[in-house]
């Protein structure tokens, strides 16, 4: 099968990073696309802007003349508009059969990690897109400073996020790969941790022979991967921020800035390349950075063009994303729905935004993760001055019943964590203890960022009334 023979491409579950991303690419390769979502959002607000129709709610007649259909991996084969295009004949692929037919013939870099791969996948694309190689790219995420989550580039190319959910990734075969760090999660793909381990390694395994890892040396299982992989003879290159044998990128010297980032001098085997400055704030984004550094100057990019490229990265959406400021209060809004990233980005708030208040507003992510992650999850919030817990954001799951937010927050282990009985709760909740100088932490992987836009939105109507 190629990509060439067909006309017009339906895409059941546009709205995602990842399937938004993909329609982009097919649109501007010259496809005619189209696409179902069962509701709104940012990016299919976007996508309609962009003359690609996407139809609310799931029917059999969406399907329109589509002689192709693309499901997300959140679709379930028993979704409507499958089983009416198997009825007729129309192939239905999913993202992993999808992939190889969409990459065949370029460069493949693919970032997988349990976090960092989407900031890491943009700054890659941005460090080429500068360099000149005019690559294109698939990010799960909108890159501020480029302006989408995809492009179609005339370069060699391609850089891709790697998604580990349901084994996405083993569609890929690379010939550059990065993994960032290795942590359980997606308890409804993988039983154990074990098991997610071996996916990663198969995911290496599938490295292009005479292709190249980078992995950070900081994290136990990354480094446990990659060694394996250095072992069977593949050619190996570590970073991290620790001192330790074979690292190829390191950082020393991190400090804040006044852009609300941080400064660090970049070691190559040990020998210092430069200073670089990021407007983005955060340890774990020095880390990203020494990852992409690492990646670039395989493909002939010198540190100079890097760097100079990663000073103008200004992050993606929903990552640390500042959605503005009112009254003194600013908002921003996290994709953090694991443990590990809700500490990390507390922790970058607070060196942020020394001395003042953390509110953090958290949309737990799936019953299946919270039950898996549960103990962790109650341990997350130490740096937090406030906590509310919104509702769980079921995704692609069904309450059991077992667990609501007012469980979740009278365990929380936070002298000051309260429940909201929805978004709307939420923002009345934020509206009585807010005070100038506050910094409200949105987190979570879906639409608890609307507690956000509409606090701003009342915020700013006080102060308009107050004016009148």
């Amino acid at each position: 099968m190629e990509l060439n023979q067909f006309r017009k491409i339906h895409i059941v579950g546009i709205g995602g990073a990842g399937m938004s991303a993909i329609g982009r690419v097919l649109k501007a390769r010259g496809f005619a696309v189209q696409g179902s979502d069962r509701s709104s959002g940012r990016l299919v607000t976007d996508l309609c802007a962009e003359g690609i129709p996407v139809a609310l709610g799931h029917a059999a007649e969406n399907l329109g003349d589509a002689d192709l259909v693309l499901a997300s991996s959140a679709i379930p084969d028993e979704n409507v508009e499958l089983q009416a295009a198997r009825e007729r004949g129309i192939p239905v692929l999913r993202r992993p059969d999808f992939l190889p037919l969409l990459l065949a013939g370029y460069q493949v870099i693919a970032v997988a990690g349990a976090h960092g791969k989407t900031t890491v996948t943009g700054m890659i694309a941005t460090v080429l897109l500068a360099a000149g190689m005019d690559p294109s790219y698939i990010i799960g995420g909108v890159v501020s400073n480029l302006g989408s989550n995809a492009r179609v580039g005339a370069g060699t190319c391609f850089v891709i996020e790697a998604d580990e959910y349901r084994n996405t990734f083993l569609a890929l075969a690379p010939d550059i790969a990065v993994v960032t760090n290795v942590e359980f999660d997606h308890p409804d793909c993988f039983a154990s941790p074990r098991f997610l381990r071996l996916a990663f390694g198969d995911f290496v395994s599938r490295i292009q022979p005479g292709g190249a890892l980078v992995t950070c040396n900081d994290d136990p299982v990354a480094h446990a991967v990659g060694v394996a992989y250095h072992a069977g003879g593949g050619d190996l290159h570590l970073y991290g921020l620790a001192e330790g044998e074979g690292i190829a990128w390191r950082a020393v010297d991190v400090v804040t800035n006044d852009l609300g980032g941080v400064d660090f001098t970049a070691l190559y085997h040990e020998k210092p390349q430069g200073r670089v400055r990021l407007q983005i704030p955060g340890a774990h984004n020095v880390l990203n950075a020494l990852a992409t550094f690492a990646v670039v100057t395989q493909v002939g990019v010198s540190f100079e063009t890097a760097a100079a490229a990663l000073a103008t990265f200004a992050g993606t959406a929903r990552r640390f994303e500042l959605l503005g400021t009112a009254s003194e209060v600013a908002v921003i809004d996290d994709y953090a729905h694991h443990p590990t990233q809700i500490r990390v980005v507390l922790a970058a708030a607070r060196a942020r935004y020394p001395g003042r208040r953390l509110l953090a507003v958290w949309q737990p992510h799936t019953f299946s993760r919270i039950k898996a992650l549960w103990s962790d999850f109650l341990q997350a919030f130490a740096d937090a001055d406030y906590v509310i817990v919104l509702p769980v954001y079921a995704a692609r799951e069904v309450d059991d019943g077992s667990f609501n937010q007012n469980d979740l927050a009278a365990q929380l282990a936070h002298p000051a964590a309260v429940p909201a009985l929805s978004l709307d709760d939420a923002v009345q909740k934020l509206e009585a203890v807010a005070a100038a100088g506050d910094i409200v932490l949105l987190m979570g992987a879906g639409d608890e960022y609307l507690v956000g836009e509409r606090l701003l939105s009342r915020l700013r109507k006080e102060i308009a009334e107050c004016h009148d």
